[in-house]
């Protein structure tokens, strides 16, 4: 393999030409010979008693093909939830049905309640504004707190509370637990919130469903981070569509961040009305529509305990956590909080006891599922702002002490129920320390005083589980679905290949990074990998693209179909080269015999294979392609150490980010420039919810933040000078149990950044006098002037 491609190599892009030429093939640019366009009518109220929906005008006016409500979809299934929690006293947790059109109450502003498919968007949407609607508005609960108590109203009328489950892991370390605190010499309190985020990726959800009578099968275009996902929840749950009956295609995806994962209203609907109408059918939201729809992330409110011994050692953890799921429960809502966030919660320490509650309870809110990182902020920023708050008390360096409860030695089994298998969590401290200059931080400050500023120094370290796996560990966990990936790799003729997937690419560069792994094994040009991804009816079962587990289990079920390619290959090679198979070896692009000068070419073997002629037919049958599904036996664990420093304006509170440097330990690498550039991404958005972002709801459940005119994005200028915004990822220490030795780089940027940036802050403010321990997110120049009036 030349030396400028394969595994390790920064090859660009081959996606990148079409995105940026215009030539990409979104979902939105996909229109059907006589299709026709929805319109949701959305509750502009939070919680209330439907008594009414008249459609008469609606379905008269020019244009309307039909108008649906609720109840033309009482003889479907609701939307599914695809985890299942069991409480702390082994109950499992409250599951309400979530209807595709509201039906008898609605329960968060912007549910769907009615949708008038016509022949142009503007007719549906003048058609929607006709239909009279009768509700009688509930009081409304949006405090999680308030949410569990008697006097509380119930979102759902059939549950017996909001409480959708009470969750405490690990049960049996509580009472060790609460012990380790009544002995401790020092116990540091932090209450926080992970304030709640929109996902805002550039490209709005879209979903077109199409339907032939002449064969009964459905198709449905969509925004989807996993599409055979979409497939078996539609189909199985929802419509009752046999899966050979049902086609789901995602094609280009302009980002996700989690909030694509789902199963959404919208597309069943589009599915079942395309049948409905006999012809096609398209709904694009809009930016309003995504903000009052599309699932948000986060919104916890923590209370954290940290005991530690007489010489500073970590002795126990504790936290009790209220975790939103909204109005509803989202596809994959359940785990965030418990298994992505509680396992996570020893971090990168060798605490010996941990304890995790977490109450989930429904609110008249959009529901709440996994954003990038999904569970891993809210564990990292819970316990990397209560050490720094014990390092503040104990008045020693917060370096220090992480150093001194740092694990290392490997493998190490937590408390929390999982095992890190490698880790070197001393090097990228080390090493972010060095790009970031700490020694030389006391003159910047001194600089920045004499400016009439507040200079501050943040540090974080953390550790992320990706790959979720195994999926019979999952299953247990509560898990509705295996954890696998899968890979068909077909060799043509010629020797190039063709390699479909079951893993999803919406920014992530796959067909780059993929065609480096499995052209590296054959020693052959990338550009004879083509990968294919996207498309139920071409691709081999598989769960998609979230969690960072792209390259480590998707990457690895490649590498396994792979080898059954080169072994096969082998086989063919033995009997043209009329040696001994186990003698055979393949290297840059070659077959020869060990210790020779006898070799057939790769492209001699594929051609051998599907031109018989010399053949082992006795042996094997012709043709080269195979499928494997690779099912990991553990998660990945990436970790890594960042540092941030921050100016403060005194006078008005707002927070400049000086300077950002970041060390990761992602494993074995594929393709540097894409690492890093997932790495940027993702400590952008981690800037976003620590000094911006805020998803809120007033009293009644009306969302104030429903527009950038309200939410507040990063933008380039909220970022450091490229020249002081430094990623690196030297220190590897490669998994030991997948065959790449990959742990997944996608949400490392959006774990580290939040508590990194907020300890900044936090040192500056205190460089100036102000007695402040901490500040919740996001630090607006509001809330950080609030905080040093005291």
């Amino acid at each position: 393999m030349p030396k400028d491609g394969g595994i390790g190599a920064s090859s660009k892009r081959r996606e990148d030409v079409r995105f940026l030429t215009g030539a990409g093939n979104y979902t939105d640019d996909i229109n059907i010979r006589g299709q026709a366009h929805v319109f949701f009518l959305r509750s502009d109220v939070a919680h209330g008693t439907l008594n009414k929906v008249d459609t008469t005008a609606a379905e008269g006016m020019p244009g309307v093909v039909r108008v649906f409500t609720g109840a033309d979809f009482e003889a479907v299934g609701g939307m599914p939830c695809g985890w299942q929690i069991t409480d702390k006293h082994g109950q499992p947790m409250l599951e309400p049905k979530h209807p595709v059109l509201a039906h008898g109450k609605v329960r968060h502003v912007g549910e769907p309640i009615a949708a008038v498919v016509a022949d142009t968007l503007e007719q549906a949407r003048d058609a929607a504004e006709a239909i009279e609607l009768d509700i009688s508005e509930l009081p409304a609960v949006v405090d999680m707190k308030a949410a569990v108590t008697d006097a509380s109203p119930k979102v759902h009328d059939d549950l017996p509370s909001n409480l959708c489950y009470d969750w405490g892991f690990v049960e049996e370390n509580k009472a060790a637990t609460d012990e380790a605190f009544e002995k401790a010499a020092h116990v540091t309190t932090l209450e926080l919130v992970n304030n709640r985020l929109v996902a805002n990726p550039m490209e709005p959800r879209v979903a077109v469903g199409d339907y032939s009578r002449a064969t009964d099968d459905h198709t449905l275009y969509t925004t989807s981070q996993n599409p055979h996902v979409i497939r078996l929840l539609m189909g199985a749950f929802v419509l009752g569509i046999p899966e050979h009956k049902l086609r789901v295609v995602a094609p280009d995806v302009g980002g996700g961040f989690g909030t694509k994962i789902f199963h959404y209203q919208e597309e069943a609907f589009c599915t079942f009305a395309a049948k409905a109408c006999n012809r096609p059918v398209k709904w694009t939201s809009s930016r309003s529509e995504a903000f009052m729809s599309d699932a948000h992330g986060r919104d916890h409110v923590t209370k954290i305990e940290l005991a530690l011994d007489a010489d500073n050692n970590f002795t126990a953890l504790r936290t009790e956590t209220f975790a939103n799921m909204g109005a509803y429960l989202s596809t994959f809502a359940p785990s965030i909080p418990t298994w992505l966030h509680g396992t996570l919660m020893a971090g990168n320490y060798k605490t010996p006891l941990v304890y995790v509650n977490v109450k989930a309870v429904f609110t008249n809110t959009v529901p709440v599922d996994a954003y990038r990182g999904a569970g891993r902020p809210e564990a990292t920023f819970q316990l990397e702002r209560v050490i720094d708050k014990a390092a503040l008390e104990l008045k020693v360096d917060p370096v220090e002490l992480r150093r001194q409860n740092f694990i290392t030695e490997f493998p190490y089994a937590t408390p929390v129920a999982v095992e890190y298998d490698t880790g070197d969590y001393h090097a990228t401290m080390d090493k972010v320390l060095e790009m970031s200059d700490r020694a030389g931080f006391e003159a910047r400050r001194k600089e920045s005083e004499a400016r009439g500023k507040l200079r501050g120094f943040g540090i974080n370290c953390f550790i992320e589980a990706c790959g979720i796996a195994p999926s019979n560990l999952v299953g247990q966990l509560g898990a509705r679905a295996g954890l696998y990936e899968s890979a068909t790799v077909r060799v043509n003729a010629t020797g190039g290949l063709v390699v479909m997937t079951g893993s999803h690419s919406h920014g992530q560069g796959h067909e780059t990074s993929f065609a480096q792994v499995v052209a590296d094994m054959i020693g052959i040009d990338e550009n004879m990998v083509e990968i294919v991804h996207g498309d139920t009816a071409n691709t081999p079962m598989g769960m998609g693209t979230y969690g960072s587990r792209s390259i480590a289990v998707g990457g690895s079920a490649m590498v396994r179909a792979t080898e059954k390619i080169i072994a096969k290959a082998k086989k063919i090679a033995s009997h043209l080269l009329e040696a001994s198979e186990g003698d055979i070896e393949l290297k840059d692009g070659a077959f020869s015999v060990a210790g020779t000068d006898k070799s057939v070419a790769w492209g001699d073997v594929t051609l051998a294979a599907y031109v018989p002629h010399n053949y082992p037919l006795e042996d094997i049958e012709p043709g080269l392609e195979e499928t494997a599904f690779y099912d990991p036996s553990n998660f990945t664990y990436p970790a890594g150490a960042y540092t941030c420093e921050v100016e403060v304006d005194p006078q008005t509170g707002v927070v400049t980010i000086e300077r950002f440097a970041s060390a990761d330990d992602f494993g074995n690498v594929i393709n540097p420039m894409i690492v890093e550039g997932q790495v940027h991404g993702g400590i952008a958005q981690g800037i976003g919810q620590a000094l911006l972002e805020n998803c809120a709801y007033d009293e009644n459940g009306q969302l104030l933040t429903a527009s950038y005119m309200d939410y507040t994005m990063p933008r380039a200028d909220d970022l450091p000078d490229m020249t002081h915004y430094i990623v690196d990822h030297s220190c590897q220490t490669p998994c030991t149990h997948n065959p790449l030795g990959v742990k997944g780089c996608g949400e490392a940027g959006a774990i580290g950044s939040p508590p990194t940036v907020i300890n900044a802050i936090v040192d500056a403010l205190r460089s100036g006098g102000h007695d402040v321990t901490h500040i919740d997110m996001p630090a607006t120049p509001a809330r950080v002037w609030a905080a040093m009036q005291g």
